[in-house]
């Protein structure tokens, strides 16, 4: 009974090591290559082209998937959700404040927007610290 309970402690503690010293940290470089030459320093830099930006190509903020399909500040945003361009571009909501709508909304006391945008509370209940019909 000794030899079997040493046996299992000893293999989870190896299980545990190799868990531990097989993850990756953030800071590695996980790069695989899909040649047996390797990969040449021309084709493993980033191509960045900073000539394309939204002021002069607006429609590059419509790609599916992308930020949003409005242009502010040579950035893509979505004007209807951004709490820094709400509605408009440079309309900032204040820090208890989140975009909905295009409008900026208190989500702990607003009845229609109670928590989150678009959370609307029943009739004849109220919304108090982001929940309708608190206490």
């Amino acid at each position: 009974m000794g030899a079997q309970k040493k046996f299992l402690i000893l293999a989870m503690l190896m299980a545990l090591a190799f868990v531990a010293f097989s993850t990756t940290t953030p800071y590695e470089d996980n790069t695989q290559t899909t040649s047996l030459r390797g990969v040449s320093r021309l084709l493993a830099s980033p191509r960045v082209d900073v000539s394309m930006k939204c002021d002069k190509y607006p429609r590059m903020c419509r790609v599916l998937g992308g930020p949003g399909p409005d242009c502010c500040n040579k950035k893509c945003v979505n004007v209807s959700k951004d709490k820094f361009n709400c509605g408009k571009c440079g309309k900032r909501c204040k820090y208890s404040e989140i975009c909905c709508k295009g409008k900026c909304v208190n989500p702990r006391s607003d009845r229609k927007n109670c928590g989150s945008c678009n959370n609307k509370c029943k009739k004849g209940s109220s919304c108090v610290y982001g929940m309708c019909s608190y206490a």
